[in-house]
């Protein structure tokens, strides 16, 4: 049994986005094998790390009304007020942003932070500067989704492609009601996750720490507890 439980914690579901690359790694290792043995276990490794990248694990999301949680897996590296993409119609004020990095070896299966409805999503094309870069928010590649919450309050989201990441998929539209945790998309290969919060409502979570898509609480819309910060040790 322990065997067992050991397995499961490494072992996870597959997202579909990763079945044509492990395809696509698994046939390039036979043919290196053909080729060349070394070269073949070399495509193993990397047939391997494909699996792992493409890991869509279940979550154990809590449910309590007003808690907003992580969108993806990573590094929170900003906490700052910073004004929302003009394409969201989130106006022209600044908001608190959380912005959290992931690295290719984080699951990069992106998730609704907060029940909500889907308002808008809009795709916008940028450049592909490191993720972890402040500046990437606003010039990367990107795609933002508006959310608008049952108390009729506004949030966004934006997935931004990062320095390898050539892909962002959105796997929602527009009037969609989605729960808080609910699987939206995936981004290829190293990428960042930006929320911008209601008006008014302060992080949770401080820069350095690490977040767990649909787990861990960024943000309680019901909270007054003020910012919080983080010491390193």
């Amino acid at each position: 049994m322990d065997i067992l439980a050991s397995l499961r914690s490494v072992i996870h579901p597959l997202h579909r986005e990763g079945v044509k690359f492990v395809l696509i790694f698994a046939i390039a290792t036979l043919l290196l094998f053909l080729l060349w043995r070394p070269l073949g276990w070399f495509g193993v490794v990397l047939t391997l790390w494909c699996i792992y990248f493409f890991r869509d694990p279940a979550r154990a999301t809590p449910v309590r009304p007003g808690l907003v949680v992580s969108p993806a897996d990573g590094k929170v590296v900003d906490t700052a007020q910073a004004v929302p993409p003009a394409e969201l119609g989130l106006g022209a004020e600044p908001r608190s942003r959380v912005s959290i990095f992931m690295s290719v070896f984080d699951v990069h299966v992106n998730r609704i932070p907060v029940a909500a409805t889907i308002d808008r999503t809009v795709y916008r094309p940028g450049k592909f500067l490191n993720a972890a870069d402040d500046k990437a928010s606003d010039d990367n590649e990107r795609n933002g989704l508006r959310l608008i919450l049952d108390d009729g309050r506004d949030l966004g989201v934006v997935q931004i492609a990062g320095l390898v990441a050539r892909r962002i998929v959105c796997e929602v539209q527009p009037g969609q009601r989605l729960e808080t945790g609910t699987r939206f998309g995936i981004i290829r290969f190293g990428s960042r996750l930006d929320v911008y919060l209601p008006a008014g409502v302060v992080p949770l979570v401080a820069v350095g720490q690490r977040a767990v898509a649909g787990e861990t609480v960024i943000a309680d819309l019901a909270s007054t507890e003020a910012a919080r910060l983080a010491v390193v040790g």
